[in-house]
């Protein structure tokens, strides 16, 4: 006994539609702020989103001026042939991948001590 085997047609389903702001601005973070030319001047350093909530949750605050130093350090580093690289500030520890110019984690000082950091081939202290 055979079964007859019918063929349905392919239905594409219809792609979902992203949420825009009417405004077409998506709100950016005070960390992210840091970055435009009205607060630190412009930098080529770009900030992860996983670091922006680390720097927000762990309350990590670096000054405008900071950030200038870290910007230099990076271009600096990434010209040496570094990757990835730590950066030691007085208040924080950066992980910031100098070949993508992007900051990927941050924590505060206190939790940097005893910490054993993993594929980064280079360090600043500022």
């Amino acid at each position: 006994m055979s079964i007859p085997i019918q063929s349905y047609g392919l239905h594409q389903l219809p792609h979902p539609q992203k949420h825009i702001p009417e405004n077409n601005k998506i709100e950016t973070s005070y960390f992210q702020k840091l970055f435009t030319e009205e607060l630190a001047g412009p930098t080529s350093l770009k900030i992860s989103k996983h670091a922006d909530k680390r720097l927000a949750a762990r309350e990590v605050t670096i000054s405008p001026e900071q950030w200038k130093k870290i910007d230099e350090q990076i271009k600096s580093a990434k010209k040496k042939g570094v990757n990835e690289s730590l950066v030691l500030t007085d208040k924080a520890a950066l992980i910031v991948s100098a070949k993508n110019e992007t900051v990927i984690t941050a924590m505060n000082r206190q939790e940097a001590n005893g910490q054993i950091f993993t594929n980064i081939n280079g360090t600043i202290v500022l």
